[in-house]
């Protein structure tokens, strides 16, 4: 099936690009920092709080709302789709495992093996930190794979192809290969400069759930990334 490559209205709410929005999907450039949906203790600031009340253009009344398709980290930032009924949002959870879903993360040091795919069974403690496990009966099996794009001496950039996506997946397999993404504290080195986690959602595609054609969405390449690259 061709792909179409959707041609980006950008607006801007709250820190957060709308890339796209028909009467099926509203599509996102999701900034650091901000979570994906509310926890018990935060509920407010999220994407979701901020766009359903866009959808509803402020009126609190309105029976108008929008449906979590998927998540990204509160740190991460990158590409966030959301649907706008519940039968596009059946229809893109039941494509996602078909869904092309790439990341560009800046980690620490260079990578022996230039390309590769890096597998374990992930599993979570009770503090919700992830971590891989040898039995897997206990975990779930999760495949990253990843290719160097540019080294420095203190870093490489990545691109990373979610395979089978988990929680923190990608943060737990480049820290436990022993090259964690830049400004991760949860996984990585917790005392550094770097308060923002490189790990940016780029780019997607998938099946528009109305009229079935393959749609591409595509962000540039965060300047902080270009930064930490160039000026090493």
């Amino acid at each position: 099936m061709s792909k179409q490559k959707i041609s980006l209205k950008k607006r801007w709410l709250k820190g957060i690009e709308i890339l796209h929005e028909d009467r099926d999907i509203l599509v996102v450039d999701k900034p650091p920092g901000l979570l994906t949906m509310g926890t018990d203790r935060d509920k407010i600031r999220t994407a979701y709080y901020i766009l359903t009340d866009y959808i509803r253009k402020g009126c609190a009344k309105s029976k108008k709302r929008i449906y979590i398709v998927h998540r990204l980290d509160r740190d991460a930032s990158g590409i966030l789709v959301f649907a706008k009924n519940e039968r596009s949002k059946f229809s893109l959870q039941d494509q996602w495992r078909k869904t092309e879903k790439k990341y560009l993360a800046v980690v620490y040091g260079k990578l022996a093996n230039k390309a590769g795919v890096i597998t374990s069974c992930l599993v979570e403690n009770k503090a919700r930190i992830v971590y891989s496990i040898h039995n897997n009966t206990k975990g779930r099996l999760s495949h990253t794979a990843y290719k160097v794009l540019k080294e420095t001496k203190m870093f490489s950039l990545l691109e990373i192809d979610l395979i089978r996506g988990r929680k923190n997946q990608i943060r737990v397999h480049l820290a436990e290969k022993g090259h964690p993404i830049v400004g991760d504290k949860k996984y990585g080195k917790r005392h550094n400069s770097y308060n923002r986690l490189a790990l940016h959602a780029k780019p997607l595609s998938f099946e528009h759930p109305f009229s079935g054609k393959r749609i591409v969405f595509e962000t540039n390449v965060p300047g902080y990334f270009l930064r930490l690259i160039e000026s090493t």
